[in-house]
C-alpha cells in the first residue's frame, strides 16, 4: 500500500474540518452582523420588494374592480326583478288605471297566496280561449245599477 492512499484522504477531511471550523467560529458571526446591519437600514426590504408589491397591488386592484363590477350588476339585475316579482305592483298598476276588475283580481290572487303564480302569467304570451257567440247577456242587469 502506497502512502497515498492515506495521506490524501486524510488531507481531505483535514481541508473539511478547517472550513467547517471557520464557518463555525468566524464566518457565522460576520454574516449575523452584517445581517443585522442591514436590518437596521430603514426601507431595505420595502426597496429590494417594491416592484413585487407594485405587481401584487395592480393584481389586486383589476380583480377587485372586477368583483365590484360584477357584483353592483348582479344586485342591479336581482333589484329589477325583485320588484317585478312584487305582488303589490299589478294592484298598484290596476289602481292607478281605474281597473277595478284587475284590481279585485289581483288582491284576491295575493291573499290566496297566487301572486306569485299570476304575476309569470303574461297577457300577451297566454293562450287565448276560442270565444264563443252567445244570443245575448246571460246575466240580467242589476236593479239601481247600470
Amino acid at each position: 500500500m502506497e502512502l497515498t492512499q492515506f495521506v490524501i484522504p486524510a488531507f481531505v477531511a483535514l481541508e473539511i474540518l478547517i472550513i467547517l471550523a471557520l464557518y463555525r467560529f468566524i464566518l457565522r458571526d460576520w454574516i449575523i452582523q452584517k445581517w443585522e446591519a442591514k436590518m437596521d437600514e430603514e426601507g431595505w426590504l420595502v426597496i429590494r420588494l417594491e416592484p413585487v408589491i407594485d405587481e401584487i397591488e395592480d393584481r389586486m386592484h383589476e380583480k377587485l374592480q372586477a368583483f365590484q363590477d360584477s357584483f353592483f350588476g348582479s344586485v342591479g339585475k336581482m333589484t329589477a326583478s325583485a320588484k317585478n316579482l312584487d305582488p303589490m305592483n299589478k294592484i298598484r298598476k290596476a289602481a292607478k288605471d281605474n281597473d277595478w276588475t284587475s284590481l279585485m283580481v289581483e288582491y284576491a290572487a295575493n291573499k290566496a297566496g297566487l301572486g306569485g303564480v299570476l304575476g309569470h302569467i303574461n297577457p300577451q304570451t297566454a293562450q287565448k280561449e276560442p270565444q264563443t257567440k252567445t244570443s245575448g247577456s246571460l246575466i240580467k242587469g242589476i236593479k239601481g245599477l247600470k
